[in-house]
């Protein structure tokens, strides 16, 4: 009876593969898109918490994508300049799959909030009386924690899958940071229950979020037209111009990764890994700058916390 090799307990990180020497100048970027994800978002967190008169229930769902944008980001972005300046790109297994549940997890939610926040602009639109005595605190707070305990059952699974495989074909990960099948293939075990769940996940969340949000469209866009004004439809439509900012930067780039990986092979392995970290971090920058310029209550609210620091300078 053959004897099985050991397991690996530890992996490395490459970063970009073939572009080790132009690390530092990508590092960059990143350190620059970093700083300014985290400081717009803890702003946005800061003026939504604090501000009273940003109380209608579009906000708190505003205020959870800032918080899921700050872990996401944080999650992934120091790890990369670790690597960048410091080639620390070790990682132990139980680190490795601990990054790939909050990544996972937080990308989940997020897009259970872009759901929401779809009905919301749907509910606001089509039945604006009945607006604030729908989305109640109280059932805005049950549909996060819904949308956080949904991504959690959903990935749960994956870390008994990942546990149970015997790692020793390689240890060294071309990527920043850890994925659930970039890891699963290093295995000696058949990984197919991996490939299946993980593909399962991803129609029954993310995707089917997608058709949901697509679906929510269909009938805002057709309440709108149906609207006697040309004011009031400008209005509605400017309504969810944020929203679908917000949408097709969180999964345009995904998807236009998904197609690279299935059809662009003769692509260079880092372009492929450079897309997957625009995923992660374009969103988490974007999205403070997108709502401060397009929602007119937010803007006011910077506009005003700046001005006061500047008056009392």
């Amino acid at each position: 009876m053959p004897v099985q090799p050991p397991s690996h307990t530890v992996f490395y990180l490459l970063g970009m593969p073939s572009l080790e020497d132009q690390h530092v100048w990508i590092s960059i970027p990143y350190f620059i898109s970093y700083v300014i994800a985290l400081l717009g978002n803890s702003l946005l967190l800061f003026i939504i918490l604090t501000r009273r008169s940003l109380r209608e229930p579009m906000y708190p769902f505003i205020c959870m994508l800032a918080g899921a944008d700050v872990v996401l980001s944080t999650c992934t972005v120091p790890q990369a300049l670790a690597i960048f300046w410091f080639q620390a790109g070790e990682i132990s297994l139980d680190r490795c799959i601990i990054q790939f549940f909050i990544i996972h997890y937080t990308f989940m939610s997020e897009s259970g909030i872009l759901l929401v926040m779809a009905f919301d602009h749907y509910i606001a639109i089509c039945y604006p009386p009945r607006y604030t005595t729908i989305l109640t605190h109280a059932l805005i707070g049950k549909i996060g924690v819904t949308i956080f305990l949904r991504s959690y059952y959903m990935l749960f699974p994956i870390i008994f899958l990942l546990k149970r495989l015997t790692f020793c074909h390689n240890n060294i990960i071309p990527h920043t940071f850890c994925e659930h099948i970039g890891l699963a293939k290093y295995a000696c075990n058949d990984i197919r229950v991996n490939i299946w769940y993980g593909f399962s996940i991803l129609m029954l969340t993310v995707v089917l979020d997608v058709v949901l949000i697509f679906f929510s469209y269909v009938l805002i866009l057709r309440a709108v037209f149906h609207m006697p004004s040309l004011d009031a439809r400008y209005k509605a439509l400017n309504t969810c111009g944020s929203h679908v900012c917000v949408i097709i930067l969180f999964y345009g780039p995904g998807i236009f990764t998904i197609l690279t990986q299935r059809f662009g092979r003769h692509i260079p392995p880092h372009i492929h890994i450079l897309l997957s970290n625009v995923c992660m971090l374009a969103p988490p920058m974007l999205n403070p700058i997108i709502y401060g310029i397009k929602t007119k209550q937010i803007q006011e609210q910077m506009v005003q916390i700046l001005f006061t620091k500047q008056k009392s300078l």
